[in-house]
């Protein structure tokens, strides 16, 4: 029995993987279109979401025979749940990255003004989120808590851009009042990628809960802080 629940646990963690790599090519994407104004590009994130829907059905019901066939208990029961977990949350990336692409895709300019996405920090922001993404899969592989709690700090960035956005378009307005509907939807997608942080923060804290049966959710920016320093502290 141990034989076969090993093989089904390194099954499954290749298919979140698989999933995991497929979402952030999506959200790197989505983000690129935007940043050239690629409606092709965006094209090709929106027909590639079904592919991260049937990805996220797949792993549920993997994970759920895993927990009905093999009754696992104490770390591969929290890995299971751990797993169920990130995919949901991969699944709600892939939405993101998909409603980031509709921008592109329905946007009736001919281009964006790249001096505004400049002062947005769009480019910043986006490579913030793969980079987030980027380490709390490494943490995963690596089952290193000190790369999943080093996620939460990471977030930060993303919610200063975001707080600074609706000054920087409301300025843009005053001599650009003819782009309103595309500034308000520009707004959608600063607003997409704050929420991939808070999804990827969500990433970090499965596999802290998975490694060191540290339940993290729901815990404020405080107390998330003093667990890394504790961290820092044994280490």
């Amino acid at each position: 029995m141990v034989k076969f629940i090993e093989s089904e646990l390194v099954d499954l963690r290749g298919e979140v993987n698989g999933m995991w790599t497929l979402v952030h090519n999506q959200l790197s994407r989505a983000g690129e279109s935007v940043l050239t104004f690629d409606r092709e590009l965006a094209q090709q994130v929106i027909v590639r979401e079904k592919r991260v829907n049937a990805f996220e059905l797949k792993i549920d019901c993997d994970a759920e025979d895993a927990i009905v066939l093999y009754n696992p208990v104490a770390v591969d029961l929290r890995f299971v749940l751990a797993m169920l977990k990130i995919n949901a949350n991969l699944e709600r990336l892939g939405d993101f990255a998909e409603g980031i692409a509709r921008f592109v895709v329905h946007c009736d300019k001919e281009e964006l003004d790249k001096e505004l996405l400049r002062e947005l920090r769009l480019e910043e922001m986006v490579r913030q989120v793969l980079s987030m993404s980027d380490t709390a899969q490494r943490a995963l592989n690596e089952e290193s808590v000190e790369l999943a709690v080093s996620v939460f700090g990471k977030d930060n960035l993303l919610d200063e851009i975001n707080a600074n956005v609706s000054t920087v378009l409301a300025a843009y307005l005053e001599t650009h009042k003819e782009d309103i509907r595309t500034c308000l939807d520009l707004a959608g997608v600063f607003r997409k990628l704050e929420r991939s942080g808070d999804h990827i923060t969500n990433l970090a804290e499965e596999i802290v809960f998975y490694i060191d049966a540290e339940v993290l959710k729901h815990q404020g920016k405080t107390e998330k802080n003093k667990f890394c320093e504790e961290k820092k502290g044994k280490g």
